[in-house]
Protein backbone atom coordinates (compact mmCIF):
# COMPACT_ATOMS: atom_id res chain seq x y z
CA UNK A 1 0.00 0.00 0.00
CA UNK A 2 1.74 3.09 -1.42
CA UNK A 3 -0.04 6.15 1.22
CA UNK A 4 0.19 9.74 1.55
CA UNK A 5 -0.29 13.06 0.62
CA UNK A 6 -3.15 16.07 0.61
CA UNK A 7 -6.16 16.42 1.61
CA UNK A 8 -7.11 12.89 3.84
CA UNK A 9 -6.55 11.30 6.66
CA UNK A 10 -3.98 8.44 5.70
CA UNK A 11 -2.90 7.90 8.71
CA UNK A 12 -5.82 6.41 9.54
CA UNK A 13 -6.53 5.31 6.58
CA UNK A 14 -4.30 2.84 6.02
CA UNK A 15 -4.98 1.24 9.19
CA UNK A 16 -8.50 1.20 7.98
CA UNK A 17 -7.67 -0.69 5.02
CA UNK A 18 -4.92 -2.80 6.30
CA UNK A 19 -7.07 -4.49 8.85
CA UNK A 20 -10.23 -4.27 6.99
CA UNK A 21 -8.82 -5.97 3.73
CA UNK A 22 -7.13 -8.72 6.01
CA UNK A 23 -10.09 -9.22 7.34
CA UNK A 24 -11.45 -10.35 4.71
CA UNK A 25 -9.22 -11.87 2.69
CA UNK A 26 -5.61 -13.69 2.74
CA UNK A 27 -3.36 -10.20 2.55
CA UNK A 28 -0.67 -9.07 4.26
CA UNK A 29 0.32 -5.13 3.23
CA UNK A 30 3.78 -3.25 3.44
CA UNK A 31 2.34 0.17 4.06
CA UNK A 32 4.55 3.13 2.54
CA UNK A 33 3.04 5.96 3.99
CA UNK A 34 5.21 9.38 3.41
CA UNK A 35 4.42 13.56 3.27
CA UNK A 36 6.59 15.73 2.23
CA UNK A 37 8.69 18.62 3.77
CA UNK A 38 5.66 20.40 3.68
CA UNK A 39 3.36 18.16 5.74
CA UNK A 40 0.11 17.71 4.07
CA UNK A 41 -0.12 20.40 2.33
CA UNK A 42 2.95 19.31 0.07
CA UNK A 43 1.10 17.52 -3.38
CA UNK A 44 4.49 17.62 -4.98
CA UNK A 45 6.47 15.19 -3.00
CA UNK A 46 7.87 12.08 -4.76
CA UNK A 47 7.14 9.12 -2.95
CA UNK A 48 11.27 7.19 -2.07
CA UNK A 49 10.44 4.04 -3.12
CA UNK A 50 9.17 5.13 -7.08
CA UNK A 51 12.37 6.23 -7.64
CA UNK A 52 13.39 2.64 -8.09
CA UNK A 53 13.13 0.87 -11.53
CA UNK A 54 11.77 -2.44 -9.76
CA UNK A 55 9.84 -0.57 -7.17
CA UNK A 56 7.08 -2.95 -7.44
CA UNK A 57 9.76 -5.97 -7.70
CA UNK A 58 8.25 -9.02 -4.83
CA UNK A 59 4.62 -7.99 -4.03
CA UNK A 60 1.33 -9.28 -5.70
CA UNK A 61 -0.47 -6.38 -6.26
CA UNK A 62 -0.01 -2.28 -5.33
CA UNK A 63 -2.78 -0.53 -3.45
CA UNK A 64 -2.43 3.26 -4.24
CA UNK A 65 -4.39 5.52 -1.95
CA UNK A 66 -2.30 9.01 -2.67
CA UNK A 67 -3.17 12.74 -3.15
CA UNK A 68 0.56 13.84 -4.76
CA UNK A 69 -1.75 16.27 -7.60
CA UNK A 70 1.52 18.56 -8.29
CA UNK A 71 3.74 16.21 -9.32
CA UNK A 72 5.55 16.95 -12.42
CA UNK A 73 8.24 15.22 -13.38
CA UNK A 74 7.64 12.83 -16.72
CA UNK A 75 10.14 9.70 -16.33
CA UNK A 76 9.28 10.05 -12.39
CA UNK A 77 5.24 9.71 -13.09
CA UNK A 78 6.07 6.90 -15.93
CA UNK A 79 8.02 5.06 -13.87
CA UNK A 80 5.62 4.15 -11.64
CA UNK A 81 3.14 3.26 -14.22
CA UNK A 82 5.57 1.12 -15.94
CA UNK A 83 5.64 -1.28 -12.76
CA UNK A 84 1.87 -2.05 -13.61
CA UNK A 85 2.16 -1.74 -17.58
CA UNK A 86 4.79 -4.57 -17.06
CA UNK A 87 2.41 -6.70 -15.43
CA UNK A 88 1.88 -5.47 -11.17
CA UNK A 89 -2.05 -5.43 -10.57
CA UNK A 90 -3.52 -2.01 -9.26
CA UNK A 91 -5.89 -0.68 -6.98
CA UNK A 92 -6.47 2.97 -7.06
CA UNK A 93 -8.29 4.59 -4.86
CA UNK A 94 -9.60 7.89 -4.58
CA UNK A 95 -7.25 10.78 -4.73
CA UNK A 96 -4.70 8.66 -6.53
CA UNK A 97 -6.96 9.49 -9.72
CA UNK A 98 -6.04 12.74 -9.26
CA UNK A 99 -2.53 12.29 -8.60
CA UNK A 100 0.26 12.82 -11.21
CA UNK A 101 -2.07 14.66 -12.89
CA UNK A 102 0.01 18.26 -13.49
CA UNK A 103 2.35 15.44 -15.16
CA UNK A 104 2.58 16.04 -19.46
CA UNK A 105 2.31 12.38 -19.91
CA UNK A 106 -1.02 10.04 -19.79
CA UNK A 107 0.58 6.83 -18.97
CA UNK A 108 -0.59 7.51 -15.16
CA UNK A 109 -4.12 8.02 -16.45
CA UNK A 110 -4.11 5.33 -18.98
CA UNK A 111 -3.23 3.07 -15.72
CA UNK A 112 -5.90 4.53 -13.98
CA UNK A 113 -8.28 4.01 -17.06
CA UNK A 114 -9.65 7.95 -17.35
CA UNK A 115 -8.59 11.03 -16.56
CA UNK A 116 -9.74 13.21 -13.55
CA UNK A 117 -8.63 16.98 -13.18
CA UNK A 118 -11.57 18.00 -10.63
CA UNK A 119 -14.28 16.87 -8.38
CA UNK A 120 -17.59 18.00 -7.61
CA UNK A 121 -18.67 19.38 -4.29
CA UNK A 122 -18.73 17.10 -1.24
CA UNK A 123 -22.32 15.80 -0.79
CA UNK A 124 -24.41 12.80 -0.43
CA UNK A 125 -23.78 10.26 -3.70
CA UNK A 126 -26.80 7.79 -4.64
CA UNK A 127 -24.28 5.20 -6.44
CA UNK A 128 -26.14 2.98 -9.09
CA UNK A 129 -24.85 -0.58 -9.66
CA UNK A 130 -23.93 -0.72 -13.71
CA UNK A 131 -22.74 -4.49 -13.36
CA UNK A 132 -24.62 -6.57 -10.84
CA UNK A 133 -23.52 -9.68 -12.18
CA UNK A 134 -19.93 -8.65 -12.67
CA UNK A 135 -17.61 -10.70 -10.03
CA UNK A 136 -16.74 -7.60 -8.15
CA UNK A 137 -20.12 -5.89 -7.85
CA UNK A 138 -21.49 -9.14 -6.65
CA UNK A 139 -22.96 -8.19 -3.10
CA UNK A 140 -22.69 -4.50 -4.14
CA UNK A 141 -26.61 -3.10 -3.56
CA UNK A 142 -28.20 -2.40 -6.54
CA UNK A 143 -28.13 1.76 -5.03
CA UNK A 144 -25.90 2.79 -2.50
CA UNK A 145 -25.57 6.13 -0.57
CA UNK A 146 -22.08 6.75 -0.36
CA UNK A 147 -22.35 9.76 2.51
CA UNK A 148 -20.21 12.95 2.39
CA UNK A 149 -18.28 11.95 -0.68
CA UNK A 150 -16.68 13.92 -3.63
CA UNK A 151 -17.70 12.63 -6.94
CA UNK A 152 -14.29 12.78 -9.53
CA UNK A 153 -15.47 14.09 -13.00
CA UNK A 154 -14.71 11.87 -15.69
CA UNK A 155 -13.13 13.92 -18.64
CA UNK A 156 -11.73 11.13 -20.61
CA UNK A 157 -12.52 7.12 -20.23
CA UNK A 158 -9.19 5.05 -22.12
CA UNK A 159 -10.39 1.91 -24.23
CA UNK A 160 -10.04 -0.48 -21.67
CA UNK A 161 -12.33 1.30 -19.29
CA UNK A 162 -14.86 -0.95 -17.78
CA UNK A 163 -17.65 0.79 -16.03
CA UNK A 164 -19.53 -0.75 -13.02
CA UNK A 165 -20.57 1.87 -11.01
CA UNK A 166 -22.39 5.52 -11.69
CA UNK A 167 -23.66 8.59 -10.18
CA UNK A 168 -25.19 11.95 -10.94
CA UNK A 169 -22.96 15.05 -11.12
CA UNK A 170 -25.01 18.13 -9.69
CA UNK A 171 -22.79 20.40 -10.61
CA UNK A 172 -21.84 18.76 -13.78
CA UNK A 173 -25.72 17.87 -14.64
CA UNK A 174 -24.37 14.55 -16.24
CA UNK A 175 -23.00 11.32 -14.80
CA UNK A 176 -20.01 10.17 -14.14
CA UNK A 177 -18.83 6.55 -13.43
CA UNK A 178 -17.06 6.08 -10.00
CA UNK A 179 -16.24 2.30 -9.93
CA UNK A 180 -14.27 0.45 -13.00
CA UNK A 181 -11.75 -1.82 -13.85
CA UNK A 182 -9.52 -1.27 -16.39
CA UNK A 183 -6.73 -3.06 -18.04
CA UNK A 184 -2.96 -1.27 -18.78
CA UNK A 185 -0.46 -3.45 -20.60
CA UNK A 186 -0.52 -6.56 -18.59
CA UNK A 187 -1.89 -5.50 -15.43
CA UNK A 188 -5.62 -5.91 -14.25
CA UNK A 189 -6.62 -2.76 -12.68
CA UNK A 190 -9.54 -1.81 -10.09
CA UNK A 191 -10.70 1.09 -9.34
CA UNK A 192 -12.92 3.87 -7.42
CA UNK A 193 -13.39 7.47 -6.79
CA UNK A 194 -15.04 6.73 -3.59
CA UNK A 195 -13.25 7.36 0.12
CA UNK A 196 -13.02 11.03 0.13
CA UNK A 197 -13.93 10.53 4.42
CA UNK A 198 -13.02 7.80 7.07
CA UNK A 199 -17.06 7.39 7.65
CA UNK A 200 -17.02 5.92 3.61
CA UNK A 201 -13.57 3.88 4.01
CA UNK A 202 -14.87 2.27 7.37
CA UNK A 203 -18.10 0.80 5.79
CA UNK A 204 -18.35 -2.64 5.40
CA UNK A 205 -20.00 -1.75 1.82
CA UNK A 206 -16.87 -0.16 0.21
CA UNK A 207 -14.15 -2.90 2.40
CA UNK A 208 -16.46 -5.81 0.96
CA UNK A 209 -16.07 -4.24 -2.67
CA UNK A 210 -12.21 -2.79 -2.51
CA UNK A 211 -11.19 -6.37 -1.33
CA UNK A 212 -13.55 -8.57 -4.10
CA UNK A 213 -11.93 -5.70 -6.60
CA UNK A 214 -8.11 -6.36 -4.87
CA UNK A 215 -9.00 -10.01 -5.51
CA UNK A 216 -9.82 -9.81 -9.11
CA UNK A 217 -7.13 -7.91 -9.93
CA UNK A 218 -4.94 -10.50 -8.72
CA UNK A 219 -7.18 -13.53 -10.28
CA UNK A 220 -7.82 -14.89 -7.33
CA UNK A 221 -11.39 -13.93 -7.22
CA UNK A 222 -14.45 -16.60 -8.14
CA UNK A 223 -17.04 -15.93 -10.64
CA UNK A 224 -19.58 -15.72 -7.38
CA UNK A 225 -17.46 -12.69 -5.95
CA UNK A 226 -16.03 -15.09 -3.50
CA UNK A 227 -11.99 -15.51 -2.50
CA UNK A 228 -10.56 -18.21 -4.69
CA UNK A 229 -9.50 -21.24 -2.36
CA UNK A 230 -6.59 -20.20 0.22
CA UNK A 231 -7.56 -16.39 -0.32
CA UNK A 232 -10.25 -16.32 2.12
CA UNK A 233 -9.53 -14.41 5.51
CA UNK A 234 -7.03 -16.11 7.28
CA UNK A 235 -8.38 -18.30 10.05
Amino acid sequence: MVTGGCCHDYENQKTILSEGIAARANVTFTIVHEEGPAGKSDKSHRISIYEKADWAKGYDVVLHNECFGAVTNVAFVERIAKAHHDGTPAVMLHCSTHSYRMAGTDEWRQCVGQKSMSHEKNRDLKVINLAPLHPVMIGFPAEWLDKADELYKNEILYPNFVPLAKAWGEDTQKEHNLIWVNTYGKAKVFGTTMGHGNATMSDPIYLDLVTRGLLWACGKLNDDGSPKQGYGPKQ
